[in-house]
């Protein structure tokens, strides 16, 4: 149900802002994305699993926060990253 290391890695690699980044917002919010759609496909079987479902919307909540977050301090990455990751259709 959850994201493997190797996919976690290849996340990281794929958004880090430099070498060895791993908590930078785009990093931290590609990770939370990758998480929450595993945990939607599990949902989707299990649909009475309520602490699966709390756990995810605690997941979005905060990739929520981190989304408003890059929003207000650099506007152009937080686009190129809302792009990139599918969010705001």
């Amino acid at each position: 149900m959850a994201v493997t290391q190797t996919e976690k890695n290849e996340i990281i690699k794929k958004y880090a802002r430099h070498e060895g980044d791993t908590g930078s917002a785009e990093v931290q919010i590609a990770v939370l994305t990758a998480d929450i759609n595993e945990i939607n496909e599990h949902m989707r079987t299990h649909r009475k699993d309520y602490h699966s479902q709390r756990g995810l919307m605690k997941k979005i909540g905060h990739r929520r926060n981190l989304l408003a977050y890059l929003r207000n301090k650099d506007v152009a990455r937080y686009r190129e990253l809302i792009q990139s990751l599918g969010l705001r259709r």
